[in-house]
């Protein structure tokens, strides 16, 4: 089977890494970087991110051209930033979607559009939400590299599709599951990126552990909100599709858009921050997303407010940081 990855940063090297101990699979990786694709190609690693990974030649080609990468394959799995997704596919074409199915690993939204990146394919490419699925759960591009214990779900509406993705990604390393929730775990992800990021601004200004813990409960109760008007359904929000990838994005180590957070709440600018990571924080785009689409839900969302007051309205951090603690219980 020959399965396409979009994207060169950490969360694509780590799905090729996943993806490449199948013995059925044939990865086919597109990235930006030329010279990236070149290094792979002679070296067998990716040179900028988890650089201590290693692929075999027969297993993982690189391209540089977008086109070349997706021809005779069967899954186009999506792993740039959703910022930068519309760009890196600019040179395709609906024929070049047509009988493919489409995975996701974004976990973040068309900043022009504020869509999900799935209604984003589904409108521009003509690829049917059935023939569409996306990445869920706690699982940490590093931590992968490392081949520490993971879990992912893997969600569509078509449950077929779901399980045969997960199967293909289930190995040593990574446990994998299915479920049909797609919008749900996907408006989760685009959160708990948010929360995430609004935490990390609050320990930058010197909130303990005590705030962080009443922030996440009440992130999840944002969360809750926020799916029961955009898609009510029955789900578990305490799986680890929902409850555990948003408890990793919020404290781990290894969570930029906690760093990014945290460097705000230090009082660095939003460029100084994101010019120090050199790494995409999909949680300030998606702000700006759940905000506007916000002024037609009129949800209770004190998290998302305090990040887009702070972030976009350049806002007082202390003041916007009283009034949040006013608003969590």
């Amino acid at each position: 089977m020959k399965v396409s990855v979009i994207g060169g940063g950490s969360w694509a090297t780590a799905i090729v890494k996943i993806l490449s101990e199948n013995s059925r699979i044939n990865i086919r990786w597109w990235m930006r970087n030329a010279d990236a694709v070149e290094h792979i190609r002679k070296l067998h690693h990716n040179p900028k991110y988890l650089s201590s990974v290693e692929f075999h030649p027969s297993k993982v080609k690189a391209y540089h051209k977008i086109k070349d990468a997706v021809k005779g394959s069967e899954i186009i799995i999506l792993a740039v930033p959703a910022a930068f997704l519309a760009e890196s596919l600019n040179d395709l074409s609906l024929k070049h979607f047509e009988n493919k199915a489409v995975i996701s690993a974004i976990k973040g939204m068309i900043p022009e559009t504020h869509q999900l990146v799935t209604d984003f394919i589904k409108e521009k490419y003509q690829v049917p939400l059935e023939r569409q699925a996306a990445i869920a759960g706690p699982c940490h591009a590093e931590e992968v590299a490392f081949e520490k214990n993971s879990y992912l779900t893997i969600a569509s509406p078509d449950i077929s599709l779901a399980e045969n993705f997960a199967d293909l990604m289930n190995c040593r390393y990574v446990r994998t599951s299915a479920i049909s929730d797609l919008y749900g775990v996907e408006y989760t992800a685009v959160m708990k990126n948010i929360v995430a990021l609004a935490c990390g601004i609050t320990h930058g200004l010197g909130a303990g552990d005590n705030f962080q813990a009443v922030m996440v409960s009440n992130a999840m109760l944002e969360i809750k909100r926020l799916l029961s008007a955009v898609a009510p359904a029955e789900r578990e929000l305490n799986a680890s599709a929902y409850l555990g990838d948003l408890l990793v994005t919020a404290y781990s180590q290894f969570s930029r858009n906690r760093s990014f957070g945290n460097m705000i709440g230090r009082g660095y600018s939003v460029k100084t921050a994101q010019l120090e990571m050199n790494m995409i924080a999909e949680g300030y785009y998606a702000v700006k997303s759940i905000a506007k689409l916000n002024e037609q839900w009129q949800i209770d969302m004190p998290i998302t407010r305090f990040a887009h007051a702070v972030l976009y309205e350049k806002n007082s951090l202390k003041k916007e940081f009283n009034s949040l603690k006013n608003s969590l219980f």
